[in-house]
């Protein structure tokens, strides 16, 4: 007779067993939200999956959600900007005190995914491994004016060079967003 998952879940007590179904549930809910924002980028799940890992590697090398840049003020897994998380975690209902959990993170770089996909479609953009970071480390906009070859603002300069290494920070400013374009799609592909 083969026991009952009742009877196998009756090892574990009341409080582990309430950890294990929230890890769960919020495990599949972020699988689905991913899945959700995958289909509406025209990407399968898998490479999706693939591109979410390639950002976070960039980002935070280690994947850890308590990882702060002292420079620009970038935290977490994702290295989302103080100002960013304020505006989506308002959008979300998250209370701003508490943008940093690592399950708010999650959500918030969600949204904040969707978004740049809506936006780069917008654009007649691309949806790759590089547009999606790009949108995400210069912003939609940002990103846009850089692939349709605009004049940079100062502002847009100074966030390409430093997301730059810094034998290429030096580039002169009308090369810059070639450089940077180039840099990024060959380390993204």
């Amino acid at each position: 007779m083969i026991p009952s998952i009742r009877s196998k879940l009756a090892i574990f007590s009341q409080p582990t067993l309430a950890l294990l179904t929230v890890l769960f549930l919020s495990t599949t809910t972020a699988e689905a939200a991913y899945t959700n924002i995958a289909k509406n980028a025209g990407i399968n799940h898998k490479t999706f999956e693939k591109i979410v890992k390639k950002i976070v590697k960039v980002e935070s090398s280690t994947g850890s959600y308590h990882v702060e840049n002292k420079k620009s003020g970038a935290y977490g897994r994702y290295q989302i900007m103080p100002k960013t998380a304020r505006h989506y975690a308002q959008r979300l209902g998250i209370p701003y005190s508490q943008w940093k959990q690592p399950r708010n993170q999650d959500r918030i770089f969600q949204a904040i995914l969707k978004s740049n996909i809506q936006e780069l479609k917008r654009n007649g953009i691309k949806i790759t491994a590089f547009s999606i970071y790009g949108a995400h480390q210069q912003g939609a906009g940002g990103f846009s004016a850089i692939m349709k070859n605009k004049k940079l603002t100062k502002r847009l300069e100074r966030n390409l060079r430093y997301n730059l290494p810094n034998k290429l920070r030096k580039t002169h400013r009308s090369r810059l967003a070639m450089v940077w374009k180039k840099y990024w799609q060959e380390k993204l592909a």
